[in-house]
């Protein structure tokens, strides 16, 4: 990031290999389209080129970069307020990860048990969504999370507790069980 801010540019693809995924798996959970998720990865690292004297090499990288992914996911949100998804578009559907088992019979269960987390994540409010997204699918630790959400480490403790608990009890209802 040192190099792109003393004007080598070029480098920015570097950072685009290292995180383009991990930034598109983090949208792709937050908004179920990887169309959109695409986008908003492009907007990302526009961002980061267009802010990169923001940057200060006593940062981590990763949350400097969830915070502009954060604010570039809460802009486009603000922008698309009021409109609405047609059903049938082709890149609303989910993202399927495949898996690496073998076993078709295995298969078949993960990918059911993955659209019904995938449904019940979907079902939380953006704030839980979000916190959950950073903490457990891009691996940011608790520290990171409160710099980008600007809040105390225990803050994004509770908040992880009580977004894995309505995760749990969305998830359980959604299996027609009740959650224990």
């Amino acid at each position: 990031m040192q190099q792109v801010q003393a004007g080598e540019t070029a480098r920015l693809e570097v950072l685009f290999e290292r995180h383009s995924i991990p930034l598109f798996r983090y949208f792709v959970h937050l908004t179920g389209n990887a169309g959109a998720s695409e986008d908003l990865v492009q907007d990302v690292f526009f961002r980061v080129l267009k802010y990169s004297n923001s940057y200060g090499p006593d940062r981590n990288f990763a949350a400097w970069l969830y915070q502009i992914a954060r604010n570039v996911y809460f802009d486009q949100m603000r922008k698309r307020r009021g409109e609405v998804a047609l059903d049938g578009d082709p890149g609303d559907e989910p993202m399927q990860i495949p898996s690496r088992e073998p076993a078709p019979e295995e298969l078949f269960h993960r990918r059911q048990e993955m659209d019904l987390l995938r449904q019940a994540l979907a079902g939380l409010p953006v704030e839980k969504r979000e916190v959950l997204v950073l903490s457990r699918f891009q691996d940011l630790r608790y520290d990171e999370i409160a710099r980008i959400l600007h809040c105390e480490v225990g803050a994004v403790k509770v908040r992880v507790y009580r977004a894995m608990r309505e995760l749990g009890d969305r998830y359980f209802a959604l299996r027609g069980e009740k959650a224990s």
